[in-house]
């Protein structure tokens, strides 16, 4: 028995990547093997056999983190497998799955699933590039119905120069101005991540017309390949109506809808519609449409709002809370709304509000963060809680979901860039920020609450930061019209969520999701600019609340001192298991934390655990000079001289020639047990200090 293979490959920035088509994994409905570099990754993607119940296209993408793929065995001691999905392996897994979804047929209820797993990676090449190739590729070649293939490709500005995947080694040490990930399909983009470092608009829009030059060559690379190994797609039947019942809804909803849908605040509104809703039940039941028309009445009522909304937009440029096109929603916020937290913002855009609370602490409370390519420890991050009270629901409180892992990272990259570093703020950073109220664009009213706690911490950030969110409401016909600040219906029914976060200065995060097959780069470059705009607006009103970050920490925050120690005392600072660090710690209730350079941070909550702490580190660690003058006790006489305890567990010995000028018989006619004395280093000889007290003159 034999593998069948057939290997296709392709140059992507002068490097070989290469999708094996096999039946490796031959019951699935389409699976490929990418390779780029030594990373490889398994797509697989498989479609149920029946139609589900409900109102959207159950889609599920999964990204597997396996460690044998970086040749690690991690995980706890006892449990040496992979566990819960990492917040990176969720992030990537969303990256996939909103660069696909676009191009399914929002009316199939079959379940699809998409497996990325990641089987090697080489520490040079990004396995999202791949993996999103791969799930494409997947299937462009099974009987899944589907509108693809998609291309997408990494474009970072390194050094002042755009570049195609560049290599991990080249991100870690060029200077960026931004790093994204375009996908899309030929001629326009569906999906944008970008961190920035103030990257200027224009060059986002360059970075943007770079990727679509590249993804059309990826998605014709793949055409082939489904001409070659393609199965037919298969028929699967979508959720319809007849025409009579469609036309008798649209009749009976569309003015009851217009009146109701458009209403300034969002209670009265959802009031209004749920009375719409009521009033069309009892039409339905009243009815003598066949069960399968009644089956699909609810996507019919989406539908009808759907067109309302566009329609109104694109040719009366009417909102649903009567704004302009560029009007923001009224801003209101507010600092150090609590006494003991270390610093409190509250943000408020409309009926969006978030509360964010910032903490700090020393840096050995710092996230570690396991993944397969790397153990890496974070000394800022943010989190994005999202209860149901905010929309007004009832629902289990549980762990965070993928929704609030991806709008907490993506207000995390949005701050990141201006937080200090840890030599010039030694400590880690938390931010949590609360959504107590949600009418749309959470995560962006977030980066404005998180901005404003960091601040009212004393964090010195470089500079405020302030986020927009944008969107599109377009035809087939390619009329579109521009939103600023879009809040619920604009939301769910609108073409374009388009986050955009940054300073006066220039843009540090952008992400970028469609429910059409995409954007042009006039298009992203009206949005950027249109935001700039907003995000200035909102920047300006931030800085009437709390213009710059306070001078101090906060008194119940931890104070943290930093002392430069040779690296090679370091095992003297902690000592034989531990016993000399411990020792500091339950003496002086402080917390020390070392790095391997020689940095030593101490941390205490009161002044004097600080500075009690910090003099044993110091006397620990300190490398005595000879000429330089010393103080200590005499702990014992010997019949040659006296030795002095310097503190520290160090110590020095005087001979007794060194006692005094002249004869000395016994060392005790001039030194007894308990005298403190100060003495002159005279030698050092491995590690042992000869003193002298006749030197000093």
């Amino acid at each position: 028995m034999n593998l069948n293979r057939k290997n296709f490959s392709t140059t992507i920035a002068g490097r070989e990547f290469s999708l094996e088509i096999s039946d490796l994994a031959d019951q699935t409905n389409g699976s490929v093997l990418a390779k780029y570099g030594d990373t490889v990754v398994l797509a697989t993607a498989v479609m149920g056999k029946i139609d589900q119940p409900g109102d959207f296209f159950p889609l599920t993408v999964n990204y597997e983190e396996k460690f044998y793929a970086a040749g690690k065995i991690l995980g706890s001691r006892f449990v040496r497998r992979e566990g819960k999905t990492s917040d990176e392996a969720v992030l990537s897994g969303r990256l996939i799955d909103r660069s696909i979804r676009p191009l399914f047929n929002e009316r199939l209820r079959r379940e699809v699933q998409v497996v990325l797993t990641i089987f090697s990676i080489d520490e040079k090449n990004d396995p999202d590039f791949v993996s999103l190739i791969a799930a494409s590729a997947a299937l462009a070649i099974s009987d899944i119905p589907w509108s693809g293939p998609v291309g997408g490709v990494q474009v970072a500005k390194i050094d002042g120069e755009l570049k195609i995947n560049p290599l991990i080694e080249e991100i870690q040490k060029g200077k960026i101005s931004f790093n994204a990930f375009f996908s899309g399909i030929k001629g326009k983009i569906n999906m944008i991540e970008i961190s920035g470092f103030e990257a200027n608009e224009e060059e986002i829009v360059d970075g943007m017309k770079t990727a679509l030059m590249e993804i059309e060559n990826l998605i014709s690379f793949q055409e082939k390949i489904v001409k070659e190994v393609g199965k037919d797609k298969t028929a699967v039947a979508l959720l319809d109506s007849s025409p009579e019942f469609i036309s008798a809804v649209k009749n009976f909803l569309t003015d009851k809808l217009e009146k109701s849908l458009y209403l300034k605040e969002k209670t009265a509104r959802e009031s209004a519609v749920s009375k719409v809703k009521e009033e069309f039940a009892s039409f339905l039941s009243e009815s003598e449409f066949s069960e399968e028309d009644l089956k699909h009445s609810e996507i019919i009522f989406e539908e009808i709002v759907n067109d309302i909304v566009h329609k109104n937009v694109i040719e009366k440029e009417k909102r649903v809370d009567g704004r302009k096109l560029d009007e923001i929603r009224p801003l209101y916020s507010e600092v150090k709304l609590f006494e003991r937290t270390h610093g409190t913002g509250l943000f408020m855009r409309g009926e969006t509000h978030a509360l964010a609370v910032t903490t700090i602490a020393p840096p050995g409370q710092e996230k570690l963060e396991e993944t397969m390519e790397d153990i890496v420890k974070k000394r800022f991050f943010l989190h994005y809680n999202f209860p149901p009270y905010a929309v007004g629901e009832i629902k289990q409180l549980r762990g965070p979901g993928r929704r609030e892992i991806g709008h907490g990272a993506l207000a995390e990259k949005a701050l990141r860039p201006m937080v200090p570093s840890t030599d010039v703020f030694p400590y880690t950073v938390r931010v949590v920020s609360e959504v107590v109220s949600s009418n749309g664009s959470s995560s962006m009213a977030t980066v404005c609450a998180g901005c404003l706690s960091l601040m009212d911490a004393g964090v010195p950030l470089k500079k405020p930061v302030a986020g927009i969110a944008m969107g599109i409401m377009s035809d087939s016909e390619g009329n579109y019209k521009i939103l600023t600040d879009i809040q619920g219906p604009e939301d769910h029914y609108g073409d374009m969520d388009f986050k955009v976060a940054g300073t006066r200065d220039g843009v540090t995060a952008v992400q970028l999701d469609v429910k059409i097959d995409g954007v042009t780069p006039e298009i992203l470059r009206e949005g950027l600019n249109q935001a700039k705009v907003a995000r200035l607006e909102i920047l300006s009103h931030m800085e009437k609340t709390l213009s710059a970050p306070r001078p101090e920490i906060s008194k119940y925050a931890p104070q943290v001192s930093v002392v430069k120690i040779n690296p090679e005392k370091i095992g003297e600072l902690i000592g034989p298991g531990g016993k000399v660090i411990n020792g500091i710690i339950d003496r002086t209730g402080a917390t020390i934390d070392i790095d391997d350079d020689g940095t030593v941070y101490v941390g205490g909550t009161t002044k004097e655990s600080l500075e009690a702490a910090l003099r044993e580190v110091k006397s620990i660690t300190k490398d005595f000079e000879v000429g330089e003058i010393v103080e200590g006790s005499i702990v014992r006489i010997l019949e040659f001289g006296a030795i002095v305890d310097l503190g520290g567990g160090k110590d020095g010995m005087i001979h007794v020639s060194e006692l005094k000028e002249g004869f000395v018989k016994n060392v005790e006619d001039v030194l007894k047990v308990g005298d403190f004395v100060r003495a002159k280093v005279i030698k050092k000889d491995n590690g042992k200090l000869g003193l002298s007290i006749k030197q000093l003159k």
